[in-house]
């Protein structure tokens, strides 16, 4: 049994105060990308510099303003990192890089010799301040671990104004969600103080989830108090950087921005330490979903997932939101039908807006479209086959005729799994269009007749193979379908009725084909079945859907259909 008495809960915020549940969401934050440290430092092989450069390549491309560039001072990868965007000249103007330091005179020395050439950065400097911390790794009481700030900023302070980089600050009180709110409060006020921040000149105060330890709803209580205690609010870039130890990265992430916060730091895909750092593609894609400008260039998730997956040497998870392999695609019966309709209905109606079952976005808009959004498998139901049949070769099957084909495919999907749409498409063929035993249409001839009654009627002469030997048969009726069916009543011994019939064009331009849908009964047993037939003519499509549910009606017979008299 799990020994659950070995952990203590984790104190709530008594915030009575907090206005954040009544808030939305309206617009993106700044946001600054950590892969190239925090992700990267998380990596079984973390990245080569050629590997490095072709992520913040990317990462400018996406168009974030603020790249977490590395620890220059920790490594000479990371320093020499640096370097080459320098020397490359890869920093677009418009673009912050940011860089990591301890609060420590050898090493922020270090990291300004790396910043030579730089045109503006962001200096981060972090101490730990949490309970645990002070208690078991530093061993130093509250007034001590603000010195160690206040000192690290001074010394900011005097390297930055002896350097050419126009250089922010950025102060985090690292494992600030097991820090007492007053201490957090009263550090970050000592650091905003000591930097001089103004509104003109802000400091970033970044309040991060180093270990998620709680609920979502703390975390937001959390920032939103530390957002309305902070004295100087105007000289402040409220950030977070949330971490997802219990899976709840993204939801912390949204509900501190509604606590306040002005600014995320997060990784493409969440990767980083344990279970990784906020997903920041899932933020702006949910943000996307509502309407909400993301600003960022997140049109192509395919590109995106693929670069990452080679620089970072990971997997991305087939149920990764929006960039799994599987988020777009359905498999349950029920989910495929509601996907069919809704697609449907948004062609119909024209919509102003999205709005499918099951699909909160378009997959088509970041990219997804090759991809089929439904696949069979054994769960699968008449809607879905009837989706692949549409969106991948066109054929609009009747209604009625969903079940029929459906149970086709279950046989095949219950033998083997998944079924694909080539395949689906080849039983279609087997089972409908190309159905010529016993009997296969060739020819035929319809014109206007003359009955003994001296009214007009449609005279079909057709020419057709009975177990492969050639026949005909002349048959009138009151148009093209009524003369075959009579036609081939008399030259067959059968008694058939037509049940239904559609038809559509299968494309556009002098070439098109179109598709005929018979539904045919067998008036002797009262079983019926579907034949399909194409053409360019519809005449003749229709001629060969008879006959294609004439040898699928009576190949369900025990008796199958004779060969019948050579009219």
């Amino acid at each position: 049994m799990l020994n659950y008495k070995r952990y203590k809960r984790v104190p709530v915020v008594d915030f009575p105060e907090r206005t954040w549940p009544n808030k939305e969401i309206m617009k993106a934050p700044v946001w600054c990308s950590v892969d190239l440290r925090d992700g990267n430092q998380a990596l079984v092989e973390p990245m080569v510099v050629e590997e490095k450069v072709e992520m913040f390549n990317l990462l400018v491309k996406l168009g974030f303003k603020e790249i977490e560039v590395g620890f220059p001072a920790a490594s000479q990868i990371e320093y020499d990192f640096l370097r080459t965007l320098v020397e490359r000249r890869l920093i677009p103007d418009d673009v912050e890089v940011q860089v990591l330091v301890q609060c420590r005179e050898h090493l922020i020395r270090r990291t300004f010799e790396a910043l030579d050439g730089v045109k503006k950065a962001i200096v981060h400097i972090y101490n730990s301040t949490s309970t645990l911390q002070r208690d078991v790794v530093f061993h130093k009481d509250m007034e001590e671990i603000k010195d160690i700030a206040i000192v690290g900023t001074k010394l900011v302070q005097r390297y930055a104004a002896d350097c050419d980089t126009k250089i922010r600050l950025e102060y985090s009180p690292e494992s600030f969600t097991g820090t007492e709110l007053e201490f957090a409060l009263d550090i970050c006020t000592a650091v905003q103080e000591t930097w001089g921040a103004t509104k003109e000149n802000p400091i970033i105060i970044n309040l991060p989830s180093t270990v998620e330890m709680t609920t979502p709803n703390v975390y937001a209580d959390q920032i939103e108090w530390m957002n309305t205690h902070f004295k100087n609010r105007e000289s402040i870039i409220l950030s977070v950087h949330p971490h997802n130890d219990r899976g709840e990265g993204v939801a912390s992430t949204e509900l501190a921005m509604l606590a306040g916060a002005d600014r995320v730091e997060g990784t493409l895909f969440g990767n980083g330490e344990r279970t990784g750092n906020v997903d920041i593609l899932t933020v702006a894609y949910n943000m996307f979903s509502q309407g909400i400008n993301p600003e960022l260039n997140i049109e192509n998730i395919r590109e995106i997932a693929e670069i990452c997956e080679r620089c970072t040497k990971m997997d991305i998870p087939p149920r990764h939101p929006y960039a799994g392999k599987l988020v777009f695609t359905a498999f349950s019966g029920s989910h495929q039908d509601a996907i069919n309709k809704g697609m449907q209905a948004l062609r119909e109606r024209n919509s102003e807006y999205w709005e499918v079952p099951y699909l909160p976005i378009d997959p088509s808009d970041i990219g997804r479209e090759y991809e089929p959004i439904v696949r069979i498998n054994s769960q699968s139901g008449k809607g879905g086959v009837a989706f692949v049949m549409d969106t991948f070769y066109g054929f609009k099957l009747p209604k009625g005729m969903h079940k029929e084909f459906a149970d086709v495919i279950q046989k095949i999907s219950e033998k083997q799994g998944e079924v694909a749409p080539e395949q689906i498409m080849d039983e279609f063929k087997k089972e409908y269009l190309e159905r010529k035993e016993p009997i296969h249409f060739r020819k035929c001839r319809i014109t206007d007749t003359e009955t003994a009654d001296g009214e007009f009627a449609t005279l079909a002469k057709v020419v057709y193979t009975d177990h492969g030997m050639e026949k005909h048969f002349d048959g009138i009726g009151n148009g093209p379908i009524d003369a075959v069916q009579r036609g081939l009543e008399d030259a067959l011994g059968i008694h058939i009725k037509v049940l239904d019939y559609t038809e559509h064009a299968m494309a556009s331009g002098s070439g098109a084909q179109a598709a005929s849908y018979i539904h045919l009964v067998d008036q002797t047993t009262g079983k019926a079945t579907y034949g399909v037939g194409i053409s360019s003519n519809i005449t003749r499509a229709s001629i060969r859907g008879i006959f294609s549910a004439v040898n699928r009606l009576f190949s369900m017979e025990k008796n199958p259909l004779s060969t019948g008299a050579d009219s």
